[in-house]
């Protein structure tokens, strides 16, 4: 008897949604025993949104949920069990155990240990009375004493780590969270909190919180046989919770496309207080298959009063977002270059700037140069012996751009002439420097609906993304392979 996942859901009549998502938890071992027991009858936890969106459909609490729905209104689907099917993506996500209790929604899904097709009769899946009892231990615990939203809010906070004892990895030990309260270490919700020594002051003022999700590409593309081009995607996520109270509690939840590349190598901020194990046993070092934990990576924490980053990630993208081939001849005083550059059609074609550094470092200023372009404008830095090709902000529709010619240079001057004890001779490059907001190359997102603050009064959610450039190079196909990957990127 386990559970896959547990929600409490306010239902908000008049707003927007017609309910928020107070709590969520996930249970990614007991995820991964229905996916083998299921079989070819298996149907995923879904995120937050689509589950809240289908159960208050299915409850018939939308406001605007007044027509009748052959599907759910008829006769023959009369029911008198609180336990529902939700119609989830084409799909029906069973058996939910939910029920509605003092505007607060208490759902879970029992694992169902046999296949769902054809559906099993109740009484022979276990997890749904354990279902009922776990639900029932958690409204208990709410609201026994409780006199106002903010008790409601300090347990709700206390949840996670009561789950952690009451319901490890999915089965109930303990449905008298009470219990797990008296074991614990938590102030009682009936005395102030100690503001912590760490914490030098309380904010006072309008509750924002905001997320900013950073990915940097890097990228190595030689264009040889028997030399494998690399790449990788390290993401950075910033928080900064403007938020009063001694203690606030804060969960971000991080989520993929449903082609998304999984996150992995993640390292959290101290202040996160606990995570799925499924999170931390990602790692770049084992191969993908798909079985591959690809969220939603929720992050519950109590955020400093300065702006920090919650956790650092990678992850193996299938292909960088611009593929290069970069070559350079030298005749005589002269050097003849040839670039081509595509971007990936799963790129956004939306840049805030894009620009091809090529620098021709160890030789004297530049003093002629011919060439052409099939798109964009060329800077001529003779003194600096450098090109800059600027891109723009978008690729032509074909997705593809050239630039061919040949440049000039004067005698060397060993005073003001840069040097870089690689760019010598034939081991040649250019250097990509590009960002575009609004995007990252894993799809990964900061779902603002699924943040769950745990303070007093009503926060602003702001999120942001963008994708950035980082030790991007495209080296002369012509020259041998200068330096290894990781050191010179390390």
């Amino acid at each position: 008897m386990a559970q896959r996942a547990v929600w409490l859901i306010s239902h908000e009549p008049g707003t927007p949604l017609c309910g928020t998502v107070r709590f969520s938890r996930r249970y990614p071992t007991v995820e991964k025993r229905a996916r083998v027991f299921n079989g070819a009858s298996y149907v995923p936890v879904p995120e937050d949104g689509p589950f809240l969106k289908a159960l208050l459909f299915e409850l018939r609490l939308l406001d605007d949920d007044k027509d009748f729905v052959e599907s759910r209104d008829s006769c023959s689907r009369i029911n008198k069990t609180s336990i529902y099917g939700l119609l989830i993506g084409g799909e029906e996500l069973w058996p939910v155990v939910a029920f509605l209790k003092n505007d607060m929604i208490y759902a879970c899904v029992p694992l169902v240990e046999q296949t769902l097709s054809p559906r099993p009769p109740l009484i022979s899946v276990s997890g749904v009375s354990q279902g009922f009892e776990f639900l029932f231990g958690i409204q208990d615990f709410l609201y026994s004493g409780q006199k106002n939203d903010s008790e409601l809010n300090t347990k709700l906070s206390q949840l996670p780590e009561l789950l952690l004892q009451a319901c490890p990895f999915g089965t109930l030990l303990d449905a008298n969270l009470q219990n797990s309260l008296d074991n614990t270490n938590f102030a009682s919700v009936t005395q102030p909190q100690k503001q912590p020594a760490w914490k030098t002051g309380m904010y006072k003022g309008k509750p924002q919180v905001s997320i900013s999700i950073t990915e940097k590409v890097k990228s190595m593309q030689y264009d040889k046989q028997g030399i494998a081009d690399t790449w990788q995607v390290v993401g950075t996520v910033t928080c900064k919770c403007d938020l009063e109270g001694i203690m606030p509690n804060v969960t971000i939840s991080l989520s993929l496309p449903t082609n998304g590349s999984p996150l992995q190598d993640i390292l959290v901020h101290p202040c996160v207080t606990s995570l799925d194990s499924a999170i931390l046993t990602s790692s770049s070092i084992d191969a993908m298959d798909d079985s591959a934990f690809s969220g939603p990576y929720k992050f519950p924490f109590t955020p400093p009063s300065e702006s920090f980053n919650l956790c650092y990630y990678t992850s193996q993208v299938p292909v960088p977002p611009i593929l290069g081939f970069y070559q350079m001849k030298e005749e005589e005083v002269q050097l003849r270059i040839t670039i081509n550059l595509k971007l990936h059609e799963s790129v956004k074609n939306n840049f805030e700037f894009c620009e091809a550094h090529i620098p021709f470092y160890n030789r004297g200023p530049i003093t002629h140069l011919e060439y052409k372009t099939s798109f964009g404008q060329l800077e001529v830095f003779r003194e600096k012996s450098l090109l800059i090709w600027i891109i723009g902000q978008k690729f032509p529709k074909s997705m593809e751009i050239s630039l061919s010619g040949t440049v000039t240079f004067g005698a060397k001057s060993h005073e003001k002439q840069p040097f870089d004890p690689i760019c010598t001779g034939e081991t040649a490059y250019l250097k990509l420097h590009f960002r575009i907001l609004d995007y990252t190359l894993t799809g990964c997102y900061a779902d603002q609906h699924s943040v769950q603050v745990f303070a007093s009064g009503k926060p602003k959610i702001s999120a942001h993304r963008k994708l950035i450039s980082s030790d991007y190079y495209i080296w002369n196909s012509k020259a041998p392979a200068p330096v290894t990957y990781g050191s010179l990127l390390l």
